[in-house]
């Protein structure tokens, strides 16, 4: 009897580690986009910063990038500066301070166009539209992702049959 008890408990931890690890594993694919950066268009000189403050030779941070949901926001208004109506990736990316935080408003799903619109469901924030990829042909399943001539988009693929 202490065996098979021994047994299941061995089990039960075998089980929530495998479950852990894996829910570890599946959770980081998706938080690899929270580690994209901003380059940005021009560069930002922030004369406020803690470095200004300590030395004359660091008379101002230059900021170049920004990482992709930075905090920014009333409480530091030069923080807020750096993400309002800013150009960043060659100008694929519009970087505005929503709800504290720098977002890019011509692709992010619950900020598109402006703070707070979200897209509905198979729709994709392409350019800062709300998109239906899936019967677009021009952005067929994702932004961007043009059918042949003659090709239609059906379910997000080109060309479904």
């Amino acid at each position: 009897m202490a065996v098979i008890k021994h047994i299941t408990i061995l089990s039960l931890v075998v089980f929530l580690l495998l479950a852990l690890h894996f829910r570890g594993a599946v959770s980081s694919s998706f938080e690899d986009e929270d580690d994209e950066e901003y380059v940005l268009d021009s560069v930002f000189t922030n004369t406020t910063s803690t470095l200004s403050r300590r030395s004359r030779f660091l008379a101002s941070a230059v900021i170049k990038t920004i990482k992709k949901g930075a905090s920014c926001g009333a409480y530091t208004k030069k923080k807020a500066q750096v993400c309002n109506g800013v150009s960043a990736n060659k100008g694929t990316s519009l970087l505005y301070c929503c709800k504290k935080h720098c977002r890019n408003v011509l692709g992010d799903q619950n900020n598109c166009g402006v703070c707070g619109r979200k897209c509905g469901l198979g729709q994709r924030c392409c350019g800062g539209v709300c998109t239906n990829v899936l019967k677009n042909a021009a952005n067929c399943g994702k932004c961007g992702k043009k059918c042949k001539h003659g090709v239609k988009c059906e379910y997000g693929y080109c060309g479904y049959a």
